[in-house]
């Protein structure tokens, strides 16, 4: 329990929020190596976070969501990280997380920024397709698979460099937490994810189906 301000509003004084996405590991590899005996390299993972790095800024997601325009000043989105971490192991199968943090997100938004970054990865659509989809013109981006996309964390900056240093209230801040919080990821959100909707949502027709269509 931490104390805050009387006034304090949690959707209000939300600053920014943290999005993971949990995929198997071969969502990032080629068609011919989509097989769950796929295991992910470090030059890979370096790739991968080279194209989540294009989407950091404040860039135009018209093309990310549903029913905003290009000249739609709320289509305008603040991404401050997107990183995909290291791969761990669970039942012979072997899965990412990438992690995502913006001041806000629109419908949709996350899983196609996810969506098209698998598909410039697989080899599918080439990295301009990222400085495309911000012009004017539509482009069908596709979307990943909602399964595996959790709120990871929200984030007050700002309250805290207002009131974290007061003497009265606490920084709303859960370093001194982050062990037990991974733990509790583990054992029940992640677990949950692999063993009841990875076997039926994560497979390999998903994966192709993601990438292949939409941009060729």
């Amino acid at each position: 329990m931490k104390r805050t301000t009387r006034g304090f509003d949690a959707k209000g004084n939300c600053s920014g929020r943290t999005y993971e996405y949990l995929t198997p590991s071969f969502a990032l590899a080629k068609d011919y190596q989509t097989t769950t005996n796929y295991r992910v390299t470090e030059e890979k993972i370096k790739e991968v976070n080279g194209i989540l790095s294009k989407f950091i800024g404040t860039h135009n997601y018209h093309n990310f969501t549903s029913g905003k325009k290009f000249n739609d000043a709320s289509a305008q989105r603040y991404i401050m990280k997107f990183k995909c971490g290291k791969p761990f192991e669970e039942d012979g199968r072997e899965f990412i997380t990438i992690a995502v943090k913006g001041q806000s997100f629109m419908l949709h938004q996350i899983r196609k920024m996810i969506g098209l970054a698998l598909a410039i990865v697989r080899g599918v659509a080439p990295l301009s397709t990222i400085e495309l989809a911000r012009k004017e013109k539509k482009v069908d981006i596709p979307k990943a698979p909602a399964v595996g996309l959790v709120l990871d964390e929200v984030h007050f900056e700002a309250y805290n460099r207002r009131y974290g240093d007061d003497g009265i209230h606490e920084a709303l801040e859960w370093d001194e937490n982050e062990e037990e919080i991974q733990q509790f990821k583990d054992q029940y959100i992640y677990k949950h994810i692999i063993d009841t909707d990875a076997p039926r949502t994560c497979n390999v027709e998903v994966v192709k189906d993601v990438t292949r269509p939409h941009l060729q």
